[in-house]
């Protein structure tokens, strides 16, 4: 059977590289999510570089924990994690195995399923926001906990798989400072976006979340 170009899953090796590269160049890429639902796939426009142990914004910078254990796994897995009690989050895997190294997926363009994607967004008001944000995407794909661990290398038919797609054109590609991130990673450049693209979700810096006053 001839392969159809950009319907195979990106290879292992992608992912076996430094975070800084596999970042830039998983812009235009199809990530496809299969459910029982139906499937969904989406055009990756906005990411995020975190750099494990070196890099103060990374779960990983004060080593392992049972909650980024994947990000220390075999490169090209999902790392998935609840924020802030409300939402899920999902990042793909870089980089040898035992470095910690993951780019978080920030927002996409939603190619198939968007029907099934608006159902699980109902207040996003057009198409560009279904996925305009990593919490929005991460809902409109219906990516979970559940998820952590999964090989985005595999065959289409796997929860999450990661396809060749269309890179986008590198005079295209942007970069800035990572949206919410403070203290001594709050200046790394490390947000990349296809300029111009409508699903790419606002930049915000940082804002320290305020402390609810207790008694004791």
């Amino acid at each position: 059977m001839t392969a159809v170009p950009g319907r195979t899953p990106l290879p292992r090796d992608f992912f076996d590289r430094p975070v800084l590269d596999v970042a830039p160049d998983l812009l235009g890429r199809t990530l496809v999510r299969h459910s029982p639902a139906g499937p969904i796939e989406l055009r990756l426009t906005e990411v995020e570089a975190y750099d494990g142990e070196t890099d103060p914004g990374s779960h990983a910078y004060r080593g392992r924990t049972a909650r980024n254990a994947t990000m220390y796994g075999p490169p090209g897995h999902a790392y998935v994690y609840f924020i802030y009690g409300m939402w899920f989050s999902i990042n793909l895997v870089c980089g040898p195995e035992g470095k910690a190294g993951a780019v978080l997926l920030r927002a996409g363009e939603i190619l198939t399923g968007a029907p099934l994607a608006a159902g699980r967004r109902p207040k996003a008001r057009n198409t560009d926001e279904l996925a305009k944000g990593p919490a929005r995407l991460a809902t409109a794909l219906d990516i979970d906990r559940s998820l952590d661990g999964v090989d985005v290398c595999a065959p289409a038919d796997s929860p999450l798989t990661i396809l060749h797609g269309t890179p986008a054109p590198r005079d295209r590609v942007r970069n800035g400072p990572r949206t919410g991130v403070g203290g001594d990673g709050a200046d790394h450049p490390w947000r990349y976006w296809i300029d111009g693209d409508p699903t790419v979700s606002p930049y915000r810096p940082h804002t320290p979340r305020r402390r609810t006053a207790t008694t004791t």
